[in-house]
């Protein structure tokens, strides 16, 4: 409600660098980080289990990308993409960036894709006519259900033969 109301403190520095090392956050909505990466779930979503995934290094655009830094940066895309299918079991995606604030880019000095799960009928007229968002579950178990895919695999040990 802060951020409806417009009493919502502005975020200091940028979302795509949130503070601390640890590769998740739950406060920060940080479900994913690594030496190329990020994956944030957005705070202000279009439908449950909207993803923000992002390069580290801050780049307006994916030109700027080395190819390493593209490469990780579409392989957690499509990764990010079967975690939703598997946890929310969408009808469809929507996966897309905006590339400059002419382009719609709300954060547009640093690069990131959306991932919006989409579902039969999900959005009616109160997205239309009053630009409302209907969101059927509380972004923390969002969270919840998405975090165990992006931990890290234990490898299994095998003892000496």
């Amino acid at each position: 409600m802060a951020h409806v109301t417009g009493r919502a403190q502005p975020m200091p520095g940028c979302l795509f660098d949130p503070p601390g090392d640890s590769p998740y956050d739950k406060d920060l909505l940080l479900l994913y980080r690594d030496g190329l990466t990020i994956v944030l779930l957005n705070r202000f979503p279009y439908s449950n289990g909207h993803l923000l995934v992002a390069p580290r290094r801050h780049v307006p655009c994916l030109t700027d990308l080395e190819p390493r830094e593209c490469t990780a940066l579409m392989l957690m895309i499509q990764r990010s993409a079967a975690i939703l299918k598997a946890r929310l079991a969408p009808h469809g995606l929507n996966i897309g960036c905006n590339i400059g604030t002419v382009a719609g880019a709300g954060i547009a000095d640093h690069l990131h894709f959306h991932l919006v799960p989409r579902w039969e009928g999900d959005h009616n007229f109160m997205t239309v006519i009053s630009e409302i968002r209907t969101i059927p579950e509380h972004i923390d178990l969002t969270f919840d259900r998405l975090l165990p895919a992006f931990l890290p695999r234990v490898q299994e040990r095998q003892e000496p033969a």
